[in-house]
């Protein structure tokens, strides 16, 4: 089981509050927090999200190839997740809708330090 995942930023305090946004329409809230970390819960999951200043003082930049796909209840949620990341200056990578012929429902942005996520639903498999 993965217990976390760890995403890097250069401004811990704009990142907590970009994800705080983000993640709310996804169930998830912070739940532990000191000047280099802050953890994110899921409330059906107990996989956790990190959002962490680099342990070596390096810039943090984004993984080429790296992304983080975060499940949602609805395609509602979906477009929630995508129009609130881009309100808050997220870079889109692709905008809500059908993907791979209809078998899920998607959108793409990258956050403020320019790490890929992916919000998605899928109402075929409810364990997808």
């Amino acid at each position: 089981m993965i217990s976390h995942l760890t995403l890097g930023t250069n401004n811990l305090q704009k990142a907590q509050q970009f994800f705080e946004i983000i993640l709310k329409p996804l169930g998830a809230k912070p739940v532990a927090k000191t000047s280099e970390v802050v953890f994110f819960a899921f409330s059906n999951s107990d996989t956790k999200l990190a959002v962490t200043k680099p342990f070596d003082g390096d810039l943090a930049t984004a993984g080429n190839g790296t992304m983080l796909a975060l499940k949602a209840s609805s395609q509602n949620v979906v477009k929630s997740v995508y129009k609130l990341a881009i309100d808050l200056k997220a870079a889109s990578e692709g905008e809500p809708g059908p993907r791979n012929n209809g078998a899920y429902f998607a959108a793409y942005f990258r956050d403020l330090d320019g790490n890929k996520i992916a919000v998605f639903h899928r109402s075929d498999d409810a364990n997808a």
